[in-house]
C-alpha cells in the first residue's frame, strides 16, 4: 500500500500535466496550411443554377458568331489594317505583316479570353456568364462547331501568311509563333470553363469567409424555394 501510495501522486502529477484543458486548447493560435503548388486550376461556370440560367435565354453576346457577315468581317478588318501599316512612309513588309499578326492575335485574345461576361442584358440570365469568357459562351460551350473552327483556323492562317511574306526571317517566325501558340491555348477543349491561377491570393486570417454575409435571400434562392 506505502508503494501504491508513492507511486499514485506521480501518476496524477504526469496526467495532469500531459493533458490540456479545453480552455487551453482554444487559446493555441491555429495555423493555416500552405498550399502544396504555386498553381491552381479553378473551375467555374458548372454549378446547376448557372446551367439553368443560361438556357432561360438565347445569349445575345455570342449569337452574332454564327449571324450572316460575322466571318467575312476577320479577312476585312485584317486586310483593312495592312492596308493602312503599308502606307506609312519607310514600313517593311516584315515590319507590317509581324505588327498586322500581334495585333490580330492581341485583339482576338483580349475579345475572346480575357473579358467575361455579357455587356448587356446581363440580368436575363441572373449572372450565370459572368465568370465565362466570350470563347466559352459561343454554341452554348460547345467544341470545334464551324464558328469555333472558323475562329481557330484564322490565326493560323495569317501566321502562315506572315511567314511566308517576312521570308521565314528566324526572328520573326518565333515572335509570332510565340504568339499564336499563347492565343491558341485557351481554345483548348481541355481548359473550358477552367482558369489558371499563378500565386493565388490567400486569406491572411486562416477562416473562411462565408460565402453570404448577411441573412437575406438572393432572388435566384427565393425563386428556387417558392418553387419547391
Amino acid at each position: 500500500m506505502a508503494a501504491n501510495s508513492a507511486i499514485s501522486p506521480s501518476i496524477l502529477i504526469d496526467q495532469t500535466s500531459g493533458s490540456s484543458s479545453p480552455s487551453n486548447r482554444g487559446s493555441q493560435p491555429t495555423k493555416r496550411a500552405r498550399s502544396s503548388s504555386l498553381v491552381t486550376v479553378e473551375q467555374v461556370g458548372e454549378s446547376p443554377y448557372d446551367i439553368l440560367d443560361q438556357s432561360a435565354y438565347v445569349n445575345p453576346n455570342a449569337e452574332w458568331v454564327n449571324s450572316k457577315g460575322a466571318w467575312i468581317i476577320h479577312p476585312i478588318l485584317i486586310l483593312a489594317g495592312k492596308l493602312c501599316l503599308d502606307i506609312i512612309p519607310g514600313m517593311t513588309q516584315q515590319a507590317s505583316w509581324t505588327v498586322v499578326t500581334l495585333g490580330y492575335l492581341a485583339i482576338s485574345y483580349l475579345m475572346f479570353h480575357w473579358a467575361t461576361g455579357i455587356p448587356f442584358h446581363s440580368e436575363m440570365h441572373a449572372g450565370a456568364y459572368d465568370d465565362l469568357t466570350f470563347w466559352e459562351q459561343i454554341d452554348g460551350g460547345e467544341q470545334y462547331t464551324p464558328a469555333k473552327k472558323f475562329l481557330i483556323c484564322t490565326p493560323i492562317v495569317l501566321f502562315l501568311l506572315s511567314t511566308h511574306y517576312t521570308h521565314y526571317n528566324p526572328w520573326v517566325f518565333a515572335v509570332n509563333f510565340s504568339a499564336l501558340i499563347f492565343s491558341l491555348f485557351p481554345k483548348l477543349p481541355i481548359l473550358h470553363g477552367r482558369r489558371v491561377r499563378v500565386l493565388p491570393p490567400g486569406d491572411a486570417s486562416g477562416f473562411a469567409t462565408p460565402a453570404q454575409a448577411s441573412g437575406a435571400v438572393t432572388p435566384r434562392q427565393n425563386s428556387f424555394y417558392k418553387g419547391r
